[in-house]
């Protein structure tokens, strides 16, 4: 009798218990028109999800699972096929089950009624082998604020990315810049890369008009569908996570759009408990890939996930793990162990990502109108890609509208106490930083390097025309080229916009004795996947008065 009371209790209070059932096929679609023809097979073992549970097809590709009044079904794309994309390149591994649509009044749209549901919802698959190597193109932050900046992400990244033998694309959030009515356009362009493409949300992409999380990314499903979900690509996982958890509208000053709530860095008790099902069907030895838009942790303990604790453990055990995010607009690498929560084995690496817009598109215009945005790190505004080989993962960065061997800037700092803005007018831009010094400077003169996707791992040395080389030690300050930078044009930056502590910057003091001429300087670094960078400046040194004042004289 206790039993039977306990189960009645449980089945009334669940999420599903007044749901209705959602059935339908996942096949392949031999003739791909998008449709299950007759003759057409089914999928078996495909994972499907109600955003909670995940079932699996069986023989025939038949699944059946649970929905409520606002329910998206997705798929979890398997190993060696291919989802069907739109025309923007969007891949549509999903349904929206949303008969009433979104909640009236909001300023972007969001979903339109979609009915009652259908008997059958099914998912269109194509066989397509998939190499066990492959890259990815990864973003972060494109951010435009207004359509002008749009016209900077296709002319900075998209236009140089078209033809790339990339499988696919990934955007790690804030994808907009609040002003939802630009995804249309934004999409358009990004398609041009010719690839498909996933977008992980960001807190940019949010309605402010939402009274809480459940309602703030109704604009980002009317175009991308759930805001966390899972595919697979050759030997690897990719699972996309939603960690922006929206506090809410405020109504303190309901015509201050920008102050209408706030948000954490969280993931939900219902992405967490979709995690779980979705990874009881993955191989342990598996590579996974974690895609957020907020950081888990960085470096300096100014940002984390808050419930980061709650991941860590599902992923407890896996050999094979590596994650991504945006958001700070920095590039770190940080490593998670026993002391940070993750319980192993070894450190669980994490890579917050530069991003496409820097410097949120501040700073002076180059040639093209397109303005030099520095992140405030010194990294330059630019993408990564993703290599992957069955379960090792690289990540090169490749500076936008830069050579792919740009990896690093080499500057000098000569001026005592470091840069001071006050005494800017009287030198050039980059004087202060350049490669010419005197003698006498040369005592309390360094050579800085910028590693743009150095860490705590990276090794970096120079020498002297073909002298030993030197080491440079990492040290957690602010890049000076950026100090100087800012300082310079003020004007042409956002007003929030300073130079940050920057994770990548290696310093030595150089060789007081070092004779006046011009010396050839090699620099040489190991970065966080071993990958070997180098990268060349010039010294001039000019004789010095220091001991010209020897000898004894009278005045006339």
């Amino acid at each position: 009798m206790q039993r039977s009371v306990l189960f009645l209790l449980i089945f009334v209070l669940s999420p599903w218990s007044a749901a209705e059932t959602a059935t339908g096929r996942v096949f392949v679609d031999e003739n791909r028109n998008g449709q299950l023809d007759d003759g057409e097979v089914g999928l078996a073992k495909v994972r499907v999800s109600n955003g909670t549970n995940v079932v699996l097809t069986d023989e025939d590709g038949r699944y059946r699972i649970a929905v409520d009044e606002r329910t998206i079904i997705f798929i979890t794309k398997p190993s060696n096929y291919a989802i069907p994309v739109n025309q923007h390149m969007l891949p549509q591994f999903y349904y929206i089950h949303q008969p009433d649509g979104s909640p009236a009044g909001m300023r972007y749209a969001g979903i339109e009624p979609t009915g009652p549901l259908p008997e059958q919802i099914n998912f269109p698959l194509v066989e397509r082998p998939e190499e066990k190597k492959f890259e990815a193109i990864l973003f972060a932050d494109t951010q435009p604020q207004t359509s002008r900046e749009l016209d900077y992400i296709r002319d900075d990244v998209v236009a140089e990315l078209i033809g790339t033998d990339a499988a696919f694309g990934m955007t790690m959030g804030d994808i907009m810049f609040d002003d939802l009515s630009l995804f249309p356009r934004y999409n358009a362009l990004i398609s041009k890369i010719g690839i498909p493409w996933y977008n992980v949300p960001g807190n940019h992409e949010m309605n402010f008009d939402a009274a809480s999380d459940r309602d703030s990314l109704e604009t980002f499903k009317k175009f991308y569908g759930p805001g966390y979900f899972a595919f697979e690509y050759a030997d690897a996982l990719f699972v996309v996570l939603d960690n922006i958890d929206y506090q809410g509208s405020s109504e303190a000053d309901p015509a201050d759009v920008r102050d209408n709530g706030g948000y954490e860095a969280r993931i939900s008790r219902r992405q967490l408990q979709w995690l779980s099902e979705e990874l009881k069907h993955v191989d342990q030895n598996r590579l996974v890939f974690i895609a957020t838009h907020a950081p888990l942790g960085s470096e300096n303990g100014s940002y984390a996930t808050a419930n980061r604790d709650k991941l860590f453990r599902l992923l407890a055990g896996r050999p094979n793990l590596f994650s991504v995010a945006g958001h700070t607009h920095t590039t770190d690498h940080v490593y998670f162990g026993k002391e940070q929560g993750f319980s192993g084995p070894g450190k669980f690496h994490h890579h917050v990502l530069a991003t496409v817009s820097g410097a949120w598109w501040s700073g002076p215009f180059d040639e093209r109108g397109i303005p030099v945005s520095d992140q405030r790190d010194g990294t330059p505004n630019g993408y990564h890609v993703l290599e992957v080989d069955s379960t090792d993962v690289a990540v090169r960065f490749k500076g936008a509208g830069k050579p792919a061997d740009y990896q690093m800037r080499i500057v000098f700092d000569a001026a005592h106490h470091q840069l001071n803005g006050n005494g800017m007018r009287d030198f050039r831009e980059g004087e202060l930083l350049d490669g010419r010094m005197s003698q006498d400077e040369l005592a309390a003169a360094a050579i800085i390097v910028n590693l743009f996707n150095g860490g705590p791992k990276s090794k970096v040395r120079y020498r002297i025309a073909d002298g030993e080389y030197q080491p440079l030690t990492r040290v957690l300050r602010q890049d000076p080229y950026m100090l100087e930078q800012y300082a310079r044009h003020g004007d042409s930056k956002k007003t929030w916009v300073e130079a940050t502590l920057s994770t990548h910057i290696f310093e030595a003091d150089l060789d007081a004795s070092l004779a006046p001429g011009v010396h050839a300087i090699t620099v040489q670094a190991e970065d966080e996947f071993g990958r070997i960078h180098h990268g060349h400046t010039v010294l001039e040194v000019v004789p010095g008065l220091a001991g010209s004042e020897q000898g004894l004289v009278y005045p006339d």
